[in-house]
């Protein structure tokens, strides 16, 4: 099961009154829960599975959102992980800032449970800012980029 969609299993989840979902794909499960009172966190079984407890956002991230202009948006982290703006420490990074990026492209890797996770542009646009230093710890829902989105 590839990021994105975790990503609309996770949105599936915020956006519903169900309180928890289980997919299982060959030898690999995803459980999405949400509980008001829990901390995002990232677990694992020994069959590969991962937990994903989807809380109310933090306040901090909300306030960050607000600052933004209306034309740029936000994108956040689907996980807790290390976050990498190269694919190994002598490459060039993904993107940089003022960097044009189509749907699709890699922005940076999230490393969880040690599986490099490709995030992946969701609409062209321009990377107006990169919020987070390579190589340092990710919290889930926290920004990552400032894209403003083009055409």
């Amino acid at each position: 099961m590839d990021i994105s969609q975790i990503r609309k299993l996770i949105k599936l989840v915020q956006s519903s009154d169900v309180t928890e979902i289980e997919i299982t794909e060959g030898e690999s499960t995803v459980r999405i829960s949400r509980h008001s009172t829990v901390a995002p966190t990232l677990a694992a079984a020994p069959v590969m599975a991962a937990e994903y407890a989807v809380a109310a956002p933090a306040a901090a991230p909300l306030a960050a959102a607000e600052e933004t202009a209306a034309d740029e948006h936000q994108v956040t982290s689907p996980m807790v992980g290390t976050f990498y703006t190269a694919a190994s420490p002598d490459a060039d990074d993904f993107v940089k800032q003022g960097q044009r990026v189509k749907k699709g492209d890699t922005l940076c890797i999230i490393e969880a449970m040690k599986m490099m996770n490709e995030i992946e542009a969701e609409y062209d646009g321009v990377v107006e800012s990169i919020l987070v230093s390579n190589a340092t710890p990710l919290e889930y829902g926290q920004a990552m980029f400032v894209i403003t989105p083009l055409g």
